[in-house]
């Protein structure tokens, strides 16, 4: 079988502790050209280690070059291979949303929903999917019979020679301990309670936004005014509390703590990944200069 859509080898690797938002059920998403941008604060929040992981744009700018380069492979052997089409810079979503609950311009119009992928978005996923129905010699050809060989294996020798993939496990177990360890600090700690009470005279009682955004009650096709009503009034506590900002300047205080005690492991993460980047950058550029 050929591999997913995260065959890229510097997949992002997210925990999902900040996706409770996204329990809707599983429906056909819909073209959304005029989907409202999520917020400034989402849009502007990094955190240091940001810094050791790849964005979905870097994870396409790579997977883009390697299509090139599998394209030609492929070619060598009698064989056509369409690229996948490429994602708009403005498609893809920020690394921290959702972080410490719903964003407040999906809320607004999508309650705890995801927003609609918009259309790029779609053609590439859908052309992951068709991937899956190649004739059995082209994914031999392409994917080998390990589904890790043929042109993929010579496509990423070629790409990035004996570079090993960059590995996440750091990143992951680092941003999960983060997250949580930023959770129980007195200012989140006190910040959470003045959501808590600023949602009960609201009418809704939910511990804290993760709890808000992940009810059952929200597994429905589209959001029901209920759900609208409720993320409206989280993402409005949520500025009353002043939540996101102190929770993000107290998580930035331990990820600094964090990466200082474990600079080594991250260090060479981030080296690979820069290596394989940079290496993508050089094969789109040569591409577009023909």
């Amino acid at each position: 079988m050929p591999p997913s859509r995260a065959r890229t080898t510097t997949a992002l690797a997210l925990l999902l502790l900040t996706t409770a938002a996204c329990t809707a059920a599983e429906h056909e998403p819909a073209p959304a050209p005029h989907s409202p941008p999520v917020s400034r604060q989402t849009r502007q929040l990094r955190l240091p280690l940001d810094a050791y992981a790849s964005t979905m744009a870097e994870n396409h700018l790579v997977e883009d070059a390697q299509e090139i380069l599998m394209r030609r492979c492929m070619k060598d052997r009698g064989m056509e291979w369409k690229t996948l089409p490429r994602v708009a810079d403005q498609d893809t979503e920020p690394p921290n949303l959702r972080r410490y609950g719903a964003d407040e311009a999906e809320a607004v119009r999508h309650g705890y929903h995801p927003r609609p992928d918009p259309p790029s978005v779609i053609r590439r996923s859908r052309a992951w999917d068709a991937r899956e129905t190649l004739p059995a010699v082209v994914r031999r050809a392409a994917y080998g019979p390990s589904g890790k060989g043929g042109c993929l294996k010579a496509t990423d020798r070629q790409l990035v020679g004996d570079t090993a993939p960059p590995d996440y496990h750091a990143f992951n177990q680092l941003t999960g301990t983060a997250l949580e360890t930023s959770r129980r600090t007195p200012e989140v700690r006190d910040a959470l309670r003045g959501w808590r009470t600023c949602m009960a005279k609201a009418g809704f009682d939910y511990p804290d936004p993760y709890a808000a955004a992940g009810s059952e009650r929200w597994e429905t096709a589209e959001p029901t005014p209920v759900e609208l009503a409720t993320a409206r009034a989280d993402v409005t506590c949520q500025k009353s509390a002043k939540l996101v900002t102190l929770w993000a300047a107290a998580e930035t205080r331990v990820q600094h703590r964090l990466i200082r005690q474990n600079a080594g492991r991250l260090h060479e993460a981030k080296a690979r990944k820069d290596r394989w980047l940079a290496a993508a950058r050089r094969v789109l550029k040569r591409a577009a200069d023909g």
